[in-house]
């Protein structure tokens, strides 16, 4: 692996409990069983939570109310990133691992709707924001379909901040270039298997340039 911030030298991460069912129930467009799910959290701005910290610390809370997450939640560590593009504040980054009874669509709806109680505003690309929540990955899923997921990963960095897909991607497009999502991802769901790449989150993370992880720094526990 490059060097950088090493899984190997993190805090632990609180054992997963058995699955509590009860917690949820299924929506009319939901899987049969629960499916993991995993989000990337993010926030360079505070929100009425306070800062940063505080804010990612509230949103892991709020995932496990609302009929949103099945069971416990596996949170990373908190991560600071800087900021894209360079000249805002630094990013506070994190990952959460749950099963969920929701459709990818119902979850992203869910997501948005959080990330609106805590004061995000959708006012570009890549701008500052109080609290951002990803949807990386649902099981195994593959959306719209494996050719329009490939053209996504593969856009040219110079369209990526211009283009965005009309809906829901997955896996997460930029999933497997992003140390700040791979890096605490890697604490929760290393093996993980990226459905159309065939690569863990490990092995994503390990073929990660040494200078894309050199400024990605852990911060400490939720």
């Amino acid at each position: 692996m490059p060097s950088g911030p090493s899984v190997q030298d993190r805090e632990p991460v609180p054992a997963r409990n058995p699955r509590d069912d009860a917690a949820c129930t299924r929506d009319g467009a939901g899987p049969a069983a629960p499916v993991l799910a995993l989000v990337a959290l993010g926030a360079n701005l505070p929100s009425s939570a306070g800062p940063p910290e505080a804010t990612l610390r509230a949103a892991l809370g709020a995932l496990g109310t609302d009929n949103v997450a099945c069971g416990p939640i596996r949170p990373s560590r908190l991560w600071r990133s800087p900021s894209w593009p360079p000249g805002g504040p630094d990013y506070v980054n994190a990952a959460a691992a749950f099963e969920t009874l929701l459709s990818p669509d119902r979850l992203l709806g869910r997501l948005h709707a959080l990330e609106a109680a805590f004061g995000r505003r959708r006012e570009g690309r890549w701008t500052a924001r109080s609290l951002d929540l990803d949807l990386l990955a649902w099981g195994d899923a593959i959306r719209p379909d494996p050719a329009t997921a490939k053209a996504w990963r593969d856009l040219p960095p110079a369209r990526q901040g211009r283009e965005a897909p009309d809906g829901l991607v997955l896996p997460h497009p930029r999933l497997q270039d992003r140390a700040f999502v791979l890096l605490p991802l890697a604490e929760i769901a290393p093996s993980w298997r990226h459905p159309a790449l065939g690569l863990t989150v490990s092995a994503l993370l390990s073929a990660l340039p040494a200078e894309a992880l050199r400024d990605v720094r852990p911060l400490g526990p939720v």
